[in-house]
C-alpha cells in the first residue's frame, strides 16, 4: 500500500479516500457520484447506476438526494440484491429501502428492482440480466459487509463467474449483520437465501464507488486492503481495479495504520 497523503492513497490499483467523519465522507462521495452521473448524461444522453441498500449508505444517499443539478429524469437506478421470496412491501426489503431513501426523493427516469418474490426466479434473473446488459450502467455504488461481502456475495466469493446475477445462500455472519442493524429480531428470522449481482457484474461499471463508514467495518476494511487477495474476503478484489474509489471515515479506517 502506498500511503503518501494519509487521507488520499492508493491500495493496489484502487484509490482510497479517508474523511474525518461519516457526514463529511457522505458528502464527498455524493459529490463524486453526482459528477459521474452528470458527465454520463452529458456524453450519452442518459445514465444508469447500481446502488447498494444498507444502513451504511444513509449519509451518502441523503447527501446525494439533496444535491442540485443531477439530471435524474435521465437516470435509471438499479439495485444489487434482494432476499429470496421477499416482496417490495416488506420492511426489510432492499427495494423498499432504496425507494424510500433515494428513488422517491430524486424521481429518476426509472427504478428497476429485482423481483425476488417471483414464482419463477430463474426467469426473473434472466429478465434482470437483460435489463442490465441493455442499460450498461456507468456506475456501481457498493458497501463492504462485516464478513467482507460485496452485495450478497459472501465468502468464498466467485471472482471468475460469467453470470451477472445468481441465487446465493447467506452465511451466519451476514445474517447476524441484519439482526445487528435492526432489520430482524433474531437470526432465525433472517432469510437464508438471496438473489444478488455477482462480483464481476458489480465491477463491470466504468466507475465503482465504495462507501464504507463505521467502526464495525474496520476489520473487513483492514482485511480488504492489507490482507490476502482471496475469495475468503470478497472485498479484497476491489484493490485490483483502477476504476474503484473507496470512501472511508476515520472509524472504518482506524486499523489501517496499526
Amino acid at each position: 500500500m502506498n500511503t503518501g497523503n494519509p487521507a488520499d492513497f492508493t491500495c493496489g490499483l484502487m484509490r482510497v479516500l479517508v474523511y474525518g467523519d461519516v457526514r463529511e465522507m457522505g458528502r464527498a462521495a455524493a459529490k463524486h457520484v453526482g459528477g459521474i452521473l452528470k458527465d454520463a448524461v452529458a456524453s450519452r444522453g442518459e445514465a444508469s447506476a447500481i446502488f447498494a441498500s444498507a444502513n451504511s449508505q444513509l449519509d451518502f444517499l441523503g447527501s446525494l438526494a439533496e444535491m442540485d443539478g443531477i439530471p435524474w429524469n435521465k437516470v435509471t437506478i438499479f439495485h444489487m440484491d434482494e432476499y429470496l421470496g421477499m416482496p417490495e412491501t416488506h420492511p426489510a426489503s432492499f427495494r423498499k429501502f432504496l425507494l424510500e431513501k433515494l428513488v422517491t426523493r430524486v424521481k429518476p427516469r426509472e427504478f428497476q428492482g429485482i423481483r425476488a418474490e417471483a414464482d419463477d426466479i430463474a426467469a426473473e434473473m434472466t429478465r434482470y440480466e437483460g435489463l442490465l446488459e441493455r442499460a450498461r450502467p456507468v456506475l456501481t455504488v457498493l458497501g463492504i459487509g462485516e464478513n467482507g461481502h460485496l452485495a450478497f456475495n459472501d465468502p468464498p466469493a466467485d471472482f471468475e463467474t460469467r453470470k451477472t446475477i445468481h441465487l446465493v445462500s447467506l452465511d451466519e455472519k451476514c445474517r447476524l449483520q441484519q439482526v445487528g442493524e435492526g432489520h430482524y429480531p433474531s437470526l432465525d428470522a433472517v432469510p437464508k437465501q438471496a438473489v444478488s449481482l455477482t462480483v464481476p457484474a458489480l465491477l463491470r461499471s466504468s466507475h465503482v464507488v465504495g462507501v464504507v463508514p463505521e467502526k464495525r467495518k474496520a476489520e473487513p476494511v483492514r482485511a480488504a486492503l492489507l490482507g490476502s487477495l482471496t475469495p475468503d474476503c470478497p472485498a479484497s478484489i476491489l484493490r485490483t481495479r483502477a476504476n474503484v474509489t473507496l470512501y472511508l471515515d476515520a472509524e472504518s479506517a482506524r486499523l489501517l495504520s496499526s
